[in-house]
């Protein structure tokens, strides 16, 4: 039964984090969007969903959320780390700024986002799914403060598993290759990408030859079936786990 539960959703607004957004509205969850700008998604989605200005970058601002997601609803009982960005740089272009950002972004707001639910799950027990990536667990060229943001996803995930499980606090992530959102296609067109600033249709499909091995890329909609998945009592023996959601380009 969903019907009275609230997930908090940083990122919401567009690409993946609308997609998991609309899964768990579906399945009538009572939905937070949080990001620094209102596409309109809770609009959209209906009288159960709203929106609430997020800059993950600011602990206090994750903190107010998950208070905003209270007040609204009553409760926090999934929270879904989802804000970040891909981006890729050689190690000469990396700078001060491209580093702070991206950490800042995919790496301390998905910590203190953890922080903020888990104190509120404190004593009720809950669900924190964070939205990590392959590059969580395998290097690539390029990709270095991308994929340093993500290994770290990964750890915090299996860590605080560790840490908060004795309160009844699940911590799962899941790791979805490329899914052709629009942040990812923008991404993907930069030189020091491996598209390498050329037709990023082409490489997408050359890769998913080469490298799944089901011929294809997930969606958005199933990176949020895996996370509806790991907020149901069907997974409630899962956790510390990093999941691949890659359509087998990684197997493990």
């Amino acid at each position: 039964m969903t019907a009275h539960k609230t997930v908090v959703i940083t990122g919401g607004g567009k690409g993946i984090g609308a997609d998991i957004a609309r899964v768990f509205y579906d399945t009538e969850y009572r939905v937070i969007i949080g990001s620094r700008t209102d596409h309109g998604i809770s609009e959209k989605l209906g009288e159960n969903a709203w929106f609430c200005e997020t800059d993950v970058r600011q602990p206090s601002d994750l903190h107010a959320l998950v208070a905003y997601a209270v007040e609204k609803t009553g409760a926090v009982h999934v929270m879904i780390n989802n804000a970040g960005y891909s981006g890729w740089r050689t190690l000469a272009g990396i700078d001060e700024s491209f580093w702070q950002d991206m950490i800042d972004t995919n790496l301390k707001g998905v910590l203190f986002g953890c922080q903020a639910a888990a104190r509120q799950m404190r004593g009720k027990g809950g669900c924190i799914i964070n939205v990590s990536s392959l590059a969580g667990k395998r290097g690539s060229a390029n990709n270095s403060v991308y994929c340093a943001s993500k290994f770290g996803v990964n750890g915090i995930t299996q860590a605080l598993a560790k840490e908060i499980g004795g309160q009844n606090i699940r911590v799962n992530a899941v790791c979805p290759v490329f899914v052709k959102t629009d942040g990812v296609i923008e991404a993907l067109q930069e030189n020091d990408s491996p598209a390498g600033g050329t037709d990023v249709s082409a490489f997408l499909d050359s890769f998913m030859r080469a490298q799944s091995a089901l011929g294809r890329l997930p969606l958005g909609e199933e990176v949020g079936n895996a996370c509806l998945f790991l907020a149901s009592e069907k997974a409630s023996a899962i956790t510390g786990q990093c999941i691949n959601v890659d359509c087998g380009v990684l197997p493990q």
